[in-house]
């Protein structure tokens, strides 16, 4: 059997199913769960996406990577999903953006349905956005521990970071050295030491061409056994993924619209299509 190179539209096999979620103040949330496809997975992700108004949804490339690469690589379940009013090509969540209010019910019923379908050793992986979802909504009995890529804290408190302290779950903060609103030094000061702070050097804040070191630092945490870096080549089958979907959700295309929140600046996106 030929190895083939893993590239960035690269699909391993994976168990995939089109699921929705329900939440509480009943919208339907529409997502996708990926697991091993020869195995039970070892951990979970769920997946809380950058900043809708700005072009973030499920499929935003760390998510989509995740997603493609994770459950034959490191034998985890990914469980991404559109917040309410967020649109991808699996289509589009009920309701409307809510600014991190009503989207605590969106996180809950994601945590509820990998409860309830017996996923094991669940995690919140967020990014931007998401990062602030999953230090308001996450503190759930049933997640593990939380993963923070690229936080920004526009819409959290220190309260927040004081109660996932308390919690005495693990919290690690992933942090570009070039990022637009959070930079290492700042983010040690923030955090303190309720999260492990990981720099990430010459990085941004989208983590364009940085993705692989964003699984790798993911994996290291959540399947501690496996080991990093992952492998950059695949023995067996490989589809690859639509590049192009997403031609329209480009940094300049959001340049000139204001950025929800007390803070603003470089907006959320998905990243240029090709990466």
């Amino acid at each position: 059997m030929s190895t083939n190179q893993i590239r960035a539209n690269s699909i391993l096999p994976a168990r995939r199913e089109d699921i929705e979620l329900h939440t509480a103040d009943g919208l339907t949330l529409v997502g996708e769960l990926a697991r091993p496809l020869d195995r039970d997975p070892v951990a979970t992700l769920i997946c809380l996406h950058p900043l809708p108004t700005h072009g973030g949804m499920m499929d935003s490339h760390v998510f989509r990577k995740a997603a493609w690469r994770l459950p034959a690589l490191a034998g985890l379940a990914v469980l991404r999903f559109n917040t309410r009013g967020t649109s991808s090509v699996r289509g589009t969540s009920e309701g409307s953006f809510d600014g991190a209010v009503g989207e605590k019910y969106d996180v809950a019923a994601a945590i509820e349905f990998a409860d309830f379908s017996e996923l094991p050793n669940i995690w919140l992986l967020g990014w931007s956005f998401g990062t602030d979802l999953t230090l308001m909504h996450g503190l759930d009995p049933a997640v593990v521990g939380a993963i923070l890529l690229s936080p920004p804290l526009r819409f959290s408190q220190q309260d927040d970071l004081d109660e996932c302290k308390k919690s005495g779950k693990p919290l690690t903060a992933v942090i570009p050295e070039f990022d637009d609103y959070l930079r290492p030094d700042a983010a040690f000061a923030r955090f303190g030491d309720a999260a492990e702070v990981v720099p990430v050097a010459g990085a941004k804040h989208l983590w364009v061409g940085d993705a692989e070191r964003v699984l790798d630092e993911i994996v290291k945490r959540v399947a501690p056994g496996i080991k990093t870096p992952l492998p950059k080549t695949w023995d067996g089958p490989m589809e690859s993924g639509d590049m192009n979907a997403y031609a329209d959700r480009t940094v300049a295309a959001f340049a000139d619209v204001p950025v929800p929140g007390p803070l603003s600046g470089s907006p959320d996106s998905a990243p240029r299509p090709h990466e």
